[in-house]
């Protein structure tokens, strides 16, 4: 490419990284060459040296500079995706709860990660090619579930729909509600826990646990709906901060471990019951978030078939109210 010409942002590359709308654009322009070129000042966006990590907005005009050839690499074979990654993509596609043009809503099993990690090769994001659905770009993650949570969980099929979905959840501008089920019944049958948590243990054993001193405030509301004596105890939780594990950590706070959840609760998080299943029995209900245009989102995503055996066997409802919060 020869000379310097101007190229405008488009509405769908608002908060853009600068190497990454280059990239887009320019996917055979090596990034030694663009970081040069940006150290230097030969890339600018509306007249303004940039960097490489920052953003792009719809509208400003991006000088750029004559690149060189462009490099020319052998491409590797491309490879289909594996049977497992196919059938991971089909139970997922029968879990869909919502779909329009912005937003996929799904309802994810327990025992499947979000994204991968160590010894983690089966993960939600490595099967989002495979869940477009007939749009041009894969649905992106904009929140998380725990591995072991069950549940509603978003995701956004556009660019500018992760944008303003990933602000939602920043911005506790969402209300989200959980369904578990406790070892214990909590003293207080429903109010407010304001409890700090900070990371403890070692790498590899990470976990969260109650920190006056350093740990960053997180707060849950939570609701008693039903018991079995004193053994068992169905609760509805709404967290209004989103720590890791803030659920899990709280509820063991209190004396009531989540069901299954040998993590936080060792094993006092399991009832002595042979037909209850011991997975963690801790499930994302219900999602409400406010859209830009003035609409509403919300989805409720069923009991998985291990919660709506405990819930069989204590005769609880699946079907009870979701309560105000």
């Amino acid at each position: 490419m020869s000379g310097v010409r101007q190229q405008i942002v488009a509405r769908d590359e608002a908060d853009m990284r600068v190497d990454k709308w280059f990239q887009r654009h320019f996917p055979d322009l090596p990034f030694g060459r663009l970081a040069k070129l940006l150290r230097t000042g030969q890339v600018r966006v509306d007249s303004k040296r940039v960097k490489p990590g920052d953003r792009v907005q719809p509208g400003q005009s991006v000088r750029i500079p004559p690149l060189g050839a462009p490099v020319t690499r052998e491409k590797p074979a491309v490879q289909g995706p594996s049977k497992a990654d196919l059938r991971l993509a089909e139970d997922l596609k029968r879990r869909i709860l919502f779909k329009d043009a912005e937003v996929l809503v799904i309802d994810k099993p327990a025992g499947l990660a979000v994204q991968g990690g160590s010894n983690t090769t089966r993960h939600l994001d490595g099967v989002l090619e495979l869940l477009k659905l007939g749009a041009d770009e894969a649905p992106r993650l904009v929140h998380r579930l725990d591995k072991d949570t069950s549940g509603v969980l978003v995701l956004g099929r556009t660019r500018q729909a992760a944008q303003w979905l990933t602000h939602a959840f920043r911005r506790k501008e969402t209300e989200k509600v959980y369904w578990a089920l406790t070892v214990g019944v909590p003293e207080v049958e429903g109010g407010k826990i304001d409890l700090p948590l900070g990371k403890q243990g070692s790498q590899g054993q990470e976990r969260v646990g109650v920190d006056e001193d350093a740990g960053k405030r997180a707060v849950t509301h939570y609701q008693v709906l039903e018991t079995a004596g004193k053994k068992a105890a169905f609760l509805a939780l709404r967290p209004i901060t989103g720590r890791t594990h803030q659920l899990r950590a709280h509820m063991a706070a209190l004396g009531t471990p989540i069901h299954g959840d040998g993590k936080y609760g060792g094993r006092a998080a399991f009832l002595d019951a042979e037909e209850l299943p011991k997975k963690m029995h801790l499930h994302a209900r219900h999602l409400r978030i406010n859209r830009p245009d003035g609409g509403v989102l919300e989805a409720t995503a069923p009991l998985p078939d291990h919660m709506r055996t405990a819930w069989a066997l204590f005769g609880f409802d699946p079907d009870a109210a979701l309560p105000a919060l």
